[in-house]
């Protein structure tokens, strides 16, 4: 079954609203709105990498005001333990019983902010949540429910007292990519209205969870020839053929191309996923898959480049699978 091009209309129709509704708080910045949303439709996670006060924060926060369900920010410390995260099973002495006491984890919008300065022991506790959507303490297992988004922020330039996250936990998240400075005229727009100190306070609820899984659901339909799949797969056999790569693309990250590549086909009002939302996605959902070796820096050779050389060297397919 597909998804039929009325149903794909009421998408982009929605889709475009989120997106409207989200931009109050984060100006200027479409395209990354437009890939947070894209993430919580594919059931993924998303991990921004910025610098300080280019409004990770309040893009998290806007995302979460504008779907009808829980939210809670998780403030990443050295100190922090993985019980603070999933929570902790405690003994309840009238009832004589244990009880599990859920942590912030069990929200639908959970800001994982500066991610990089917890311990591993700590990081490794959101590594069942993020890919099985529950969390197991004392053997017991407890689902998180869906819809269910983390969105984790890191600063690149403060390493003092940071941990790098481990290439399993970075294979979690669905996309990667940065908010950004905004242009000149959304900074003006801001410093006209900085008596607004909480821009994210703006955002209105305009869905429910509901309709967040509905949405889901129709993604999950959208068409996917075999040609473009095809596609795909020469990217990712490619980019294991690349100089100074040392880790090419998963068949993990395969399948988050084409799931992002059909949620992205339905808000732009198609009922399937055409070549150019493989390319267009490419960057996000790759840049931190691709591992490169100790050589590329020396040579020049970022993550940017060998997506894009990738992107040149495999030809797009221009006809479909009969």
């Amino acid at each position: 079954m597909t998804i039929s091009q009325q149903q794909a209309a009421w998408f982009k129709q929605t889709f475009d609203q989120l997106t409207d509704n989200m931009e109050q708080a984060v100006l200027g910045k479409r395209r990354v709105v437009r890939l947070a949303l894209t993430c919580l439709l594919s059931e993924g996670h998303i991990l921004l990498e910025d610098y300080p006060g280019t409004g990770k924060t309040m893009l998290a926060r806007a995302l979460a005001n504008t779907i009808q369900g829980s939210h809670a920010r998780i403030q990443f410390t050295p100190d922090l333990l993985p019980s603070d995260v999933t929570g902790v099973t405690v003994y309840d002495q009238h009832k004589g019983t244990f009880e599990f006491h859920q942590g912030p984890i069990f929200h639908t919008i959970v800001l994982a902010d500066e991610i990089n300065r917890a311990s591993p022991k700590t990081q490794s506790a959101l590594l069942e949540v993020m890919e099985e959507n529950r969390v197991t303490v004392d053997g017991v297992a407890h689902p998180v429910g869906r819809p269910f988004l983390v969105i984790a922020t890191q600063n690149p330039i403060e390493q003092a007292g940071t941990y790098r996250l481990p290439e399993a936990q970075l294979d979690r998240f669905l996309m990667k990519t940065a908010v950004g400075y905004p242009d000149r005229a959304a900074t003006v727009e801001l410093l006209v209205n900085a008596k607004i100190r909480d821009r994210a306070s703006l955002v209105t609820p305009v869905i429910t969870s509901a309709t967040i899984g509905q949405m889901s659901g129709l993604a999950d339909d959208v068409y996917v020839d075999p040609a473009v799949l095809t596609y795909v797969a020469e990217l990712a056999e490619e980019s294991r053929r690349q100089p100074h790569v040392r880790l090419g693309l998963s068949a993990r990250g395969c399948l988050a191309l084409v799931r992002v590549a059909k949620t992205w086909a339905a808000a732009d009002a198609r009922d399937h996923v055409v070549p150019d939302d493989v390319k267009e996605l490419a960057e996000p959902v790759l840049c931190h898959r691709l591992l490169l070796d100790a050589e590329a820096q020396f040579s020049g050779v970022t993550v940017e480049t060998v997506i894009t050389r990738l992107l040149d060297n495999v030809a797009p397919p221009t006809d479909r699978v009969a």
